[in-house]
Formats: C-alpha cells, structure tokens, sequence
C-alpha cells in the first residue's frame, strides 16, 4: 500500500487504542507518521512519538512545530486524543465538565489551528475528527462524554465549511463501542464485569464491539487523497448502533 506515499501525518492520542491503529495503517500506507501522547512508552513502531497534553495550548504548539519539522511538512491530522466520562448530568462535577470539553473538543481546535498553516501548503490537506455513536443517539450514563461528542460533530461540519476554500477537507469517524484500553478500564470498575461487558456488546446490532482496526480503516480511508471529494462527512464504524433496531 502507497496511497500516502510522500505524505506526512499527525496522530493525538497516538500510543494507543484507535490513535495507535490509526498511526500503524498510515505507516504502512506509505506515510510519515508523528504522534503525540501524554506517555509516548508504547509508541508505534517507526513513528515519530511526542510527548505532550492537548491541554497545554504552549505544549501543542511546540509539539505541532516539531513534528512539521521533522517530518518536512504535513498533510494529514487525525484529531483522536480524547477522554470518557461516566454518569448522568447530575454525577459530573464542574471540574470534569471542563476537563473533558476541553480535551475532547478544545483541544481539537488547539491542535488543528497549531496545524492550519501548515495543512494550507498541502495538496491533498485532510483533517479526520474522532466523534462518536453517542453523538447521535441517548446513551445511558453518558451525559458529558455525550455532549462533548456532540460538540465535536457540530465542530467538524464548521470546519469543513470553514476551510474548503482553503483545500483542506473535514470528516469525521463516530465509532460505536471499542475494544480499547479505556473500554477495559471501564470493565475493570464495574460491580459485574461480564453481565457490563454484554450489555456493551448487546448494544450494538452485530452483537461484538468494534476494533480499533477498523476503526483505524475509517479514519484512513477518508484522509486518502482518493477521499478528495469528501469533506463534511461523518462514517459510522459502530456495528448498525445508530441505524438499526433488531
């Protein structure tokens, strides 16, 4: 596979999960690859890892310069660095509202305005946003993972808008639930791991969870310069949860 053969791409959230699935199949698309992580240990191979936490707006920027720089320009960035939350409205105290809008959703622009620039100079300039099933469909115990999820749907169509004068398409990817690190954790904290881990992937029409691999498919399918048409867009990876009822 070489369709991004002498492109460069930018994964957050990239040491693990749906970032790391997504860093590995550009690779070995034929992309330069950088990620940036909060803990870069378990980094893919053959990437460029940066350490650094979307939260920091000096820490992006210097990540995003960087990464330009070592990679020689950019062409792909793959927003995927998030956090869950869990409860209804009542269970999330302030503090974890901004918390997690300004990971999931801030810290989207934070990074992609580091980026702008640079993605302005690419021919085949492509931004993929990591959403959710959540953002289309009530979700019990979900409220601010929900909201932000649905912020960041609102937010990939204004980009979109904003910025096809500029050459650079946006999409989205809204997976159901994934088999991934966090996933577990939430497993892990549960009262009664397996009857949790079936409702899980009772959920789903397909009746298993999602992997990050395909996940990742999405996601690099719409970054690729044989997407050039698509922009706006959001593709469901999430086993018929949203459109279909059994």
């Amino acid at each position: 596979m070489s369709e991004f053969q002498g492109l460069a791409a930018l994964v957050t959230g990239g040491c693990s999960g749906i970032g790391a699935a997504t860093a590995t199949l550009l690779r070995a698309s034929g992309a330069q690859v950088a990620v940036l992580d909060v803990a870069i240990d378990h980094a893919p191979d053959d990437v460029l890892a940066i350490k650094c936490d979307i939260s920091d707006p000096r820490a992006v920027d210097e990540a995003v310069a960087t990464a330009v720089a070592e990679l020689g320009g950019l062409d792909v960035l793959v927003n995927n660095a998030g956090i869950g939350a869990v409860g209804d409205i009542a269970q999330n105290e302030d503090a974890e509202w901004a918390r997690v809008l300004d990971v999931n959703v801030t810290g989207i622009a934070r990074v992609t305005r580091a980026a702008l620039d640079h993605l302005r100079r690419s021919p085949h300039a492509a931004v993929v946003n990591l959403c959710s099933a959540v953002a289309f469909i009530g979700v019990r115990q979900r409220a601010l993972y929900s909201a932000s999820k649905g912020a960041v749907h609102a937010l990939t169509l204004a980009m979109a808008a904003d910025h096809a004068a500029d050459g650079i398409r946006v999409n989205a990817v809204a997976p159901g639930t994934v088999d991934t690190p966090w996933v577990g954790r939430l497993l892990d904290g549960a009262e009664d791991r397996e009857a949790t881990a079936r409702a899980l992937r009772q959920r789903q029409p397909l009746g298993r969870l999602v992997s990050a691999e395909e996940v990742a498919r999405a996601v690099v399918g719409l970054a690729s310069p044989g997407a050039g048409s698509t922009t706006g867009a959001v593709v469901h990876v999430d086993g018929g949860m949203v459109s279909l009822r059994l």
